[in-house]
């Protein structure tokens, strides 16, 4: 069944997984576990270089990514979108975190991901 097609705790149980492992490859600044689950193109422009100047920069002002807190779920005809609020360790500020997810050969991969 095409995710396209299931349930929201259906794509959230299968998206949470990858989401936590990028988040926490971000935390450790560790670019193979960060862009495992991309696209080819979206492991094109995250380099090694791009990540570790990208993660210090948001550690320096607003700390580690905390508790995240699933907002929504937008189903497009090729790929889901998906929005949180991500709190971080060294901010009382609410961050919107957000991903797109597709299917490529059976596996859900990141097309898109930010923080802001």
């Amino acid at each position: 069944m095409s995710i396209f097609s299931k349930t929201d705790d259906e794509i959230l149980n299968g998206i949470t997984p990858i989401m936590d492992n990028m988040m926490e490859g971000s935390t450790e600044i560790d670019h193979a576990k960060h862009t495992r689950d991309f696209t080819v193109g979206m492991k094109s422009i995250v380099t090694p270089e791009q990540l570790q100047i990208i993660c210090k920069n948001y550690q320096s002002k607003w700390g580690l990514f905390g508790k995240r807190d699933f907002v929504a779920i937008f189903r497009r005809s090729d790929s889901v979108a998906v929005i949180w609020r991500q709190y971080c360790t060294n901010s009382t500020d609410e961050f919107v975190a957000e991903a797109v997810f597709v299917e490529q050969e059976g596996r859900l991969l990141i097309d898109h991901a930010m923080i802001y």
